[in-house]
């Protein structure tokens, strides 16, 4: 299964690419971070992740899409751009016709560490490792994106790809 991760972020937004079957170890097929410029219209911020995250869809040709799940911050502008950012992300997969599922922040990192409470270090460390990388993946918000992929694929992938064959049969 072929998944595409993502850290949604307004200002950087992780994409991460990685092949696997749950309780194996997967393959990393690509990164990127998705940037924009905080003093650029959020209009044109916005289309410009929904036309990156399209493109990156149609390059990678995922099986499927997932997504960090906002989570509540104190910094209620920042929440609103992660937020904004989620809502591009998910229709970037639904739009593509791709079944989208979201992980909590806790989720992921459980599922790649082992502790719901392990820090970027760890998640970076262990995304490294999982992945037998020469290199651990850079900046953050990339190594989250490829986590993100790592816990759909061990945690939901099997299920999520047997309910997108029953959808498309009864299409």
């Amino acid at each position: 299964m072929r998944v595409l991760g993502i850290d949604p972020g307004l200002t950087r937004c992780g994409v991460g690419v990685v092949e696997g079957m749950p309780g194996r170890p997967g393959k990393l097929i690509g990164y990127t971070v998705v940037r924009s410029d905080p003093d650029e219209d959020i209009s044109q911020r916005l289309l410009h992740l929904d036309r990156t995250l399209a493109e990156l869809v149609a390059a990678y040709q995922p099986e499927s899409v997932a997504v960090e799940r906002v989570f509540s911050q104190h910094n209620a502008r920042t929440v609103m751009g992660t937020a904004q950012a989620s809502g591009v992300a998910i229709l970037a997969g639904a739009r593509a016709g791709l079944p989208v599922q979201t992980y909590t922040p806790s989720e992921v990192k459980a599922a790649v560490t082992g502790s719901g409470t392990a820090d970027k270090a760890q998640v970076t460390a262990m995304v490294t490792r999982l992945l037998k990388l020469s290199a651990p993946p850079k900046p953050a918000d990339a190594a989250d994106a490829i986590a993100i992929a790592i816990c759909h694929i061990w945690r939901g992938g099997t299920r999520m790809k047997i309910e997108a064959a029953a959808r498309r049969s009864l299409r």
